[in-house]
């Protein structure tokens, strides 16, 4: 605050406006700040991708009928007059272009239920259908792991679980025999089940290998994707998709998959989960560590692995990629790599962002086959 000899110097050199700014500009400044209170530290949530959601869809109930008699001035007994209840919604599964991956996706969905009927033949309301907005390319499983249904166009869309249907008033029992039915139905029960969600195709190129074997910092350098890095095992739990951008404007999407364990076909580790992510990827990049003593058991045991889960897995086009060439012993361990696989072998460092251009380039040879491959599939098909 302003002393008062300050103020009268204030005064006599500059306007009563002026004197008032200055002092309010001096106060804001030397204000103390409120014991106790602290800044309040913002936090940025870290959204994973999500390839699968194991989802309990409830139908809506149907609305009660109602049990009701009619009576009027000078007509006591009028007859019943009771409304019929409404049907409940649907649950309802519908591929849109603007849904990415199954995170937004609650657990349990259930729709609304029906309107009861009421008195004077008023009928319930039917309720609105719950539509599930989910990515083009998801298919839907039940308990069975049976395939039920695929969402790959936009609008397609499948009923998950049926609404129950209202319940009759009496006036629905009025018959010659019956002038005063003394019945009315409660609304049906809707359906309920437990589905599996999963996409058909997560990313074009997948990323796998051994914990720590650096696919992370991979994905960080050759996209704007920013998974977790730390020098610790399973530092990813959940995949992460970058897109890998081309002068051509060609987009392709590289998935970096949760670190594999020896056993992973046996659901140990992150297990089942792991080899599911690999099982929806176009093309494979298997990511070696040079700084483990005989690297080249990395590329067999992982090879091993998708075997074991899945005939084929393994002869999917794929790439090898030697990762951390900055570190000693590197240069030895990648020629006994060599020695070993008679495969391509993509030598790089991640973390320094050395030597990836061949490894984009090779990336884009898998693509463009694979886009091919798919267009003679479909071309086959229509004939």
């Amino acid at each position: 605050m302003l002393t008062w000899c300050r103020f009268r110097v204030l005064s006599n050199t500059c306007s009563l406006y002026e004197v008032l700014v200055k002092c309010r500009n001096a106060s804001s400044s030397t204000a103390h700040p409120v014991k106790g209170t602290k800044r309040r530290k913002e936090t940025v949530k870290d959204r994973h991708f999500v390839d699968f959601r194991r989802v309990r869809v409830i139908g809506g109930s149907g609305g009660d009928g109602c049990l009701s008699f009619l009576s009027l001035p000078k007509k006591e007994f009028a007859g019943p007059d009771g409304g019929d209840g409404g049907y409940g919604g649907h649950v309802v599964f519908r591929a849109a272009t603007n849904k990415r991956d199954l995170s937004g996706i609650p657990s349990v969905i259930a729709a609304p239920h029906g309107a009861n009927g009421q008195n004077k033949h008023c009928h319930g309301k039917n309720a609105e259908h719950f539509y599930v907005e989910v990515p083009l390319g998801t298919r839907i499983k039940d308990e069975g792991r049976k395939v039920l249904a695929s969402l790959d166009k936009a609008g397609d869309y499948f009923i998950a679980a049926r609404g129950g249907a209202g319940g009759k008033g009496n006036n629905f029992y009025l018959s010659n025999e019956e002038r005063a039915p003394n019945v009315a139905e409660t609304g049906g029960q809707g359906e309920q089940a437990v589905l599996g969600l999963e996409l058909k195709t997560i990313a074009h190129v997948g990323l796998i290998g051994f914990p720590n074997a650096g696919k992370s910092s991979l994905l960080r350098a050759i996209s704007r994707a920013h998974p977790k890095v730390a020098p610790y095992p399973f530092t990813t739990l959940n995949p992460h998709v970058g897109m890998v951008l081309y002068d051509d404007y060609e987009q392709i999407a590289v998935a970096d998959i949760p670190g594999l364990i020896t056993g992973a076909h046996q659901n140990r580790g992150l297990g089942f989960s792991f080899l599911r992510h690999i099982q929806r990827c176009l093309c494979l990049i298997y990511v070696i560590d040079l700084s483990v003593e005989k690297c080249w058991t990395q590329l067999e045991d992982l090879q091993h692995e998708l075997e074991q889960y899945e005939p084929g897995l393994s002869t999917r086009p794929h790439a090898i990629v030697a990762n951390k060439v900055d570190v000693q012993r590197a240069a030895k361990n990648l020629q006994d790599l060599k020695a070993h696989v008679s495969l391509p072998i993509f030598a790089i460092s991640a973390k320094y962002e050395k030597n990836l251009e061949p490894l984009l380039l090779h990336m884009r040879e898998l693509y463009d086959g694979q886009l091919s491959e798919q267009l003679k599939q479909a071309a086959a098909g229509e004939e």
